[in-house]
């Protein structure tokens, strides 16, 4: 593989899982607007992507770790990612990424895949099995572990081939109007009430 060869950028497959407009928004149009829970989630990674390798007994702390994956065509940052002293992992230590998010408790499957993906490229890179993760919850301040079953990794391989043919094709999705745009901070630029092409005609007309 090529080094400047196309990558899924790791955030996106979150983006994706949650909306594959919002995604393309973000990832092909290079939009983003702040809101309350966006500049929470920000000032919480903030204290965490400083670059560093910190040692403590039995483990240690790498952060804002740089991952890629070139069989996989993923790449990104690890918020955390803590090498456990394991006699299974003599040279590199257990690797088990951990990726921070500012709510309280996420039970859907977005954030999931992003640390699956993460947990893909670190097998990638130092040729040991990742088996599973976690998730920390800066709201409650709790840590969630995440198995990377069978089924968890082909849904985020599956997110990743999409979304390289939408970063390819360089055409963003079209709206899924929902529940979920209330609470987008890119709601404004995606106007999902907007219909598509086809029903655009009669929609200014009822306008006018």
């Amino acid at each position: 593989m090529e080094g400047d060869e196309l990558l899924v950028p790791l955030s996106a497959l979150e983006h994706w899982s949650y909306c594959h407009r919002q995604c393309g928004l973000i990832h092909l149009e290079n939009l983003w607007s702040e809101s309350g829970r966006t500049m929470e989630g920000r000032v919480l990674h903030e204290k965490v992507d400083l670059p560093g390798l910190e040692q403590r007994p039995g483990l240690r702390i790498a952060r804002a770790l740089e991952l890629r994956s070139d069989t996989h065509r993923l790449g990104g940052r690890a918020d955390v990612v803590v090498f456990f002293d394991d006699p299974d992992y003599p040279s590199t230590g257990r690797p088990f990424p951990v990726e921070y998010k500012r709510s309280s408790r996420n039970t859907f499957l977005h954030a999931e895949l992003q640390l699956c993906g993460q947990g893909i490229c670190l097998e990638s890179m130092l040729g040991v099995p990742v088996p599973s993760g976690a998730i920390y919850y800066g709201a409650s301040r709790r840590r969630r572990e995440v198995a990377f079953t069978g089924k968890l990794r082909g849904d985020t391989l599956k997110a990743a081939g999409e979304i390289l043919q939408m970063l390819e094709s360089q055409r963003t999705p079209p709206a899924e109007p929902g529940a979920k745009c209330e609470e987008c901070s890119l709601r404004d630029h995606c106007l999902p009430e907007l219909p598509g092409p086809a029903g655009l005609g009669s929609y200014l007309e009822g306008m006018s």
